[in-house]
């Protein structure tokens, strides 16, 4: 998959058939559309596109009040990552300005999407909205297909025991601590990517114990509590539990004790997969007794 920072930068790409929008957690939905995108990539010859923001436009759009505090599924790493996985061939990370806000529906398409890309294909998502003051829509999009000769496909809202799928649901769900309801909207495990380090100090040294620090202020992290996880490093792999201490407004740390330990992997880059919540206090067992079980003790509370 090929990474571009600008428009211009990108339009080396063949054939686009494109999508846009934040796509955050790439749940089920977004799935749903990257499938698509990929069908049409083949069936005109051409290429898949993502065009995405960075920083969250509600951030830089409202920042004292929607954007406030906004936590989001993934951070732009994760988020890079689960696109590589879901197979598209591009791409595009827009710096999200107050100045590209104002670039209305129809400039975007005409200028950016059919000027410089030369769009073949364009997909949205059902109720998606783009341009100045969300003004662009499908129906524009349709109506503008012969002006400036591309072809439109809306794609159906997606639903999990009928309930529909968004973001905002997966977040809300993950804030609450339901880890099985929002894997099961995202259609694959939450997972927090970070830095694997070895704490200063262990509550027992013979148990290996792993932090990993969340630096991206935007990244939502589920409640304080235990859960159990599966936890990747390069060729290390291996199940275990996370203990997630309260963040007292800090930057949130989280701690693997795994089952299987390698000495080579503090400094690695660690991609941890939530399969549950065990229990807001860990299933009554104090958190110092958490972080100082055995393999077996561990396996028995967790699998």
């Amino acid at each position: 998959m090929r990474i571009f920072r600008s428009f211009e930068e990108a339009a080396v790409i063949s054939s686009p058939v494109v999508t846009t929008g934040t796509f955050d957690g790439v749940h089920i939905g977004h799935k749903t559309i990257i499938r698509r995108l990929k069908k049409l990539a083949a069936d005109h010859g051409g290429e898949s596109v993502l065009i995405t923001f960075h920083p969250h436009p509600r951030v830089v759009l409202y920042p004292e009040s929607a954007g406030r505090g906004l936590k989001l599924i993934c951070s732009q790493e994760e988020k890079i990552e689960l696109l590589r996985k879901a197979g598209l061939d591009n791409v595009i990370v827009i710096e999200f300005t107050r100045e590209f806000s104002r670039i209305t529906s129809e400039e975007f398409v005409r200028d950016i999407l059919c000027r410089i890309l030369k769009s073949r294909v364009i997909v949205v998502g059902q109720n998606h909205h783009f341009g100045f003051n969300q003004e662009g829509d499908y129906r524009a999009l349709w109506d503008w297909r012969s002006k400036y000769g591309f072809e439109a496909e809306e794609i159906p809202m997606q639903e999990v025991q009928n309930e529909t799928v968004s973001s905002t649901r997966i977040r809300q769900a993950l804030a609450e601590g339901y880890i099985q309801r929002a894997n099961a909207y995202l259609d694959h495990f939450y997972i927090v990517i970070g830095r694997a380090e070895a704490p200063e100090a262990r509550i027992n040294p013979d148990v290996p114990l792993i932090m990993i620090p969340v630096t991206d202020v935007t990244k939502l992290v589920p409640p304080p509590g235990l859960y159990a996880v599966s936890c990747a490093a390069e060729t290390f792999f291996s199940r275990g539990m996370v203990y997630i201490p309260a963040s007292d407004g800090l930057l949130p740390e989280v701690y693997l004790h795994t089952e299987h330990y390698e000495d080579d992997i503090p400094g690695k880059r660690m991609t941890l997969f939530f399969h549950k919540r065990l229990d807001s206090s860990g299933a009554g067992v104090p958190a110092a007794k958490l972080l100082s079980m055995g393999v077996s003790e561990m396996q028995e509370l967790i699998f």
